[in-house]
This record gives structure tokens, C-alpha cells and sequence, in this order.
């Protein structure tokens, strides 16, 4: 009977050694995951006159600092560490009090018997450890959940700033459009007193003009929507105005195609936590068959009515398996089933993350290369053609409606080529979520 103390101390080892033995990199239990360092200089975000001017890098490390998805990933990982605590906890004990022999239920004097105890059940040591992989595979997989919404974030928060950097690029092709349009409207003024241009030319030109004034006024409410998404992505609910300090740019050339399905499936947080959530059912499967194994339970009573010391003890509790093939069909094949959908599951994942990176791969070099000839080649044959029919119009060769065709020409290809460059710069944040890792670890800079 003095086996007591030893069995508890025992169980209490067995509990503190489980807990420390989950894998390199757990944080303590109640802890959140910490936000992922970001490289380079800290975001120097600046605000003058109720305007917040942000780079790129900055927008993007003030998401990840910021938006609520995170705190959510976060709480949901602290939760699963107090899951795991709770699985791997040592019950309570019981303690029972009663009245035994008496009469009357509520005549509690003069009873021959009061007996008082107190009982400890403790587990198979082996359920400990099943529940701690069990517990362990969950954190890990909700902390691949938290990787996975920051990829998310950065990506959105990359494409909002492109929206935001194209819709002022917009504006700046409407403005340089409509000085281009006042200009036609001079020239046209000019030849109308001068007798060699109709009065429809002037009307022409004065609709132009009116046009892209419009064109401005709706290019407001284009920019105010583009601040508004990004102010939410960067977790702010102000209205202040946003001015990018990034601009436009190619996006240099991307990496080795032979190389990035590797990676993405090496980096990618959906991969990891379907196999972590395989490994948790592989622990569960093996709990469920543990199902038979013996608690040890420890008590200790004493009869207040009788005199004598305090009777201990100790002994083995267990289910008696007469039913086992309800059992064998019914939680254990369930385990097993469950093992077998996400093996499943990581086989389809797995083919889903390598095509979503080769599309993220075509896409990206797609638009880079679409950037590229519209900027080289489109734009420049463009402003040639309405500079030639502009300088023929003022000498009096080209007729209106050749200089208004070559300034419609001008502007979409201009409106092209900003389009062409919000998708490439979009295209390629997204091809690095696809591989689950900044290009530039692949040694190609951004």
C-alpha cells in the first residue's frame, strides 16, 4: 500500500517528459507563433499632411504585422498546443464521501459506516505518448496553416499595391492624353481661323478634351477603391491616402524551370500539413487499438465509524474485449480509414501544387514577356505614328479623325502596357506563393 507515492511520482515524470519531447522548434505551450522576420531595413512608413507613403516592402511587412487572418492562424495554433496539453493531462482524482447503513436517507447520525476515500486513475503509460504525436502532429500542422495564410497576405497585399500603382499610372496616361487632346485642340482652333479646318473639327476636338476630363473623374474613384483595399489587406480601417513610393518595373527573369518543382514541393505549407495531419492519424490509429490496455488506479479510504488505519489501494482496470469486432469495425476501421483518405489527400495536393506552379511559372513568364514588347515595341510605334499625324495635321496634310485614331491608339497602348506591368509584377509575387518560397532564395533577385 505504500506504492502510492511512487506510482503518482512515476506518472508525473512520464507526463513532463512527453511534453518536452515534442519536436525542435514547438514553442512552449500558450505561446503564439512568431511573425516571420523580415529581411531587410524595418518599414519606415511615413505620414505627412494625412498621407502614408509606403514601399512595397513596407505594405507587405505591415500585413504580415497587421492583418487580423494572422491573429487568427495564431489563436488557432495556441489552441491546438492546449489541445495537446489537455490530451496528455493526468486525470483528477475522485474523492468520495459517504453515509453507509443508516435508515433514513436524512437521518445521517448513528451510521455503523462512513467510509471517506480518495481514487487516482492513471492511463497506459503508452496512451500518453500516442496522444503527445497526436497533439504534436496538430501543432505543427495549424503552425503550416499560419506559413500558409502569411503567403497568402503577402501575396495579397503585393497584388493591392499593384492595383493601387496601377490605377496612378492610369492617371498619369490621362493626363499626358488629355494635354495631348488640349494641343489637338489648339492646332485645330488655329487652322479653323485660319479657314483650312471644319467647324465638326473643332467640335471634334472640344468632345476629346470633354472626354478625358471624364476619363480623370472616373480614374478618382478607381484610386480611392485601389487605397481602400489596401488600407484593409494592411489590417488600418483609416481612410488616409496611400502614395507608393515603389514604381513599375520588369520583373527580372525567372529561375531555372528545372528547379522550382522541387522546391514548391519541399516549401509548400500545404504539403506539410497534410503530413502532419498523416502522422497525427497514424497515432490515432494506434490508440484506437489501445483501447484494451489497463489503467492503474491507486485510492485510499478510511472507515470514520470504525477504528483502524487508512486501507490503500492499488490495482489494474481494463474493458474486456468480448466485443471486440465492434471495435475492429468500428473506431479502429475508422482510424484506419481516415490514414487512407489522407494519403489520398497528399497524393492529390501534391499533384495540385505542381500544377498550380507550373501555371504560376506560365503565367509569370508570359506577362513578363508581354511587358516587355508592348513596352519595347507597341508604345514606341504608337507615339511615332501620332506624332507624325499630329505634325502633319498642324502643316495642314492629315485630316482630324487621323490625329484623334492615333491618339486612341496611343492611349490603349499605354493602358496596355500599364495593364501588362500590374500583371507581371502580380504574376510573379503569385509564382513565388506557388513555390512556397521568395525567388530570391533561388538566387534570382526580385
Amino acid at each position: 500500500m505504500r506504492l502510492l507515492p511512487g506510482w503518482c511520482a512515476a506518472a508525473f515524470v512520464v507526463t513532463i517528459s512527453i511534453s518536452a519531447s515534442a519536436q525542435p522548434g514547438t514553442s512552449p505551450p500558450g505561446s503564439s507563433p512568431p511573425r516571420a522576420p523580415q529581411s531587410g531595413p524595418a518599414p519606415t512608413a511615413s505620414t505627412q499632411a494625412g498621407t502614408l507613403q509606403l514601399s512595397r516592402r513596407e505594405a507587405i511587412a505591415e500585413a504580415l504585422q497587421h492583418n487580423a487572418a494572422l491573429d487568427i492562424a495564431s489563436a488557432q495554433t495556441a489552441g491546438a498546443r492546449a489541445r495537446r496539453v489537455t490530451a496528455t493531462s493526468i486525470p483528477d482524482p475522485s474523492a468520495t464521501l459517504a453515509v453507509d447503513g443508516i435508515s433514513n436517507p436524512l437521518r445521517l447520525g448513528g451510521a455503523p459506516s462512513k467510509p471517506v476515500g480518495v481514487e487516482l486513475g492513471i492511463p497506459f503509460p503508452d496512451k500518453f505518448r500516442l496522444n503527445a504525436r497526436i497533439g504534436t502532429a496538430d501543432i505543427r500542422a495549424n503552425e503550416q496553416n499560419y506559413r500558409l495564410q502569411q503567403q497568402s497576405i503577402v501575396l495579397q497585399a503585393s497584388a493591392a499595391y499593384d492595383s493601387l500603382l496601377l490605377a496612378r499610372m492610369r492617371r498619369s496616361i490621362l493626363l499626358e492624353s488629355r494635354d495631348l487632346t488640349v494641343d489637338f485642340l489648339k492646332k485645330t482652333e488655329i487652322r479653323f481661323t485660319a479657314g483650312t479646318a471644319a467647324k465638326l473639327d473643332q467640335i471634334q476636338a472640344q468632345v476629346t478634351v470633354a472626354q478625358a476630363d471624364n476619363d480623370l473623374i472616373g480614374n478618382e474613384r478607381d484610386i480611392s477603391n485601389a487605397q481602400a483595399s489596401l488600407n484593409r489587406i494592411l489590417g488600418r480601417t483609416s481612410s488616409a491616402v496611400i502614395t507608393p513610393t515603389d514604381s513599375f518595373g520588369i520583373p527580372v527573369a525567372l529561375p531555372d524551370s528545372s528547379s522550382f518543382e522541387p522546391m514548391a514541393l519541399a516549401n509548400r505549407p500545404e504539403l506539410a500539413i497534410v503530413q502532419q495531419q498523416r502522422i497525427g492519424a497514424q497515432a490515432a490509429t494506434g490508440l484506437a487499438k489501445e483501447f484494451w490496455l489497463p489503467d492503474v488506479t491507486f485510492a485510499v479510504g478510511h472507515d470514520y465509524a470504525a477504528p483502524g488505519a487508512a486501507l490503500f489501494t492499488t490495482g489494474l482496470a481494463f474493458p474486456l474485449p468480448v466485443f471486440y469486432w465492434q471495435h475492429a469495425k468500428g473506431d479502429i476501421a475508422q482510424a484506419r480509414h481516415y490514414e487512407s483518405e489522407l494519403t489520398a489527400t497528399e497524393r492529390d495536393v501534391r499533384a495540385a501544387v505542381l500544377q498550380d506552379v507550373r501555371i504560376a511559372y506560365a503565367n509569370a513568364s508570359t506577362s513578363i514577356r508581354q511587358a516587355i514588347f508592348i513596352r519595347d515595341q507597341l508604345v514606341p510605334a504608337a507615339r511615332e505614328a501620332y506624332r507624325i499625324a499630329s505634325t502633319s495635321y498642324a502643316l495642314g496634310g492629315s485630316s482630324a479623325l487621323e490625329v484623334l485614331n492615333a491618339r486612341s491608339f496611343l492611349l490603349a497602348a499605354q493602358s496596355q502596357l500599364a495593364d501588362a506591368l500590374a500583371a507581371a509584377n502580380t504574376a510573379r509575387a503569385d509564382f513565388e506563393r506557388a513555390l512556397g518560397s521568395p525567388v530570391s532564395s533561388t538566387g534570382v533577385n526580385r
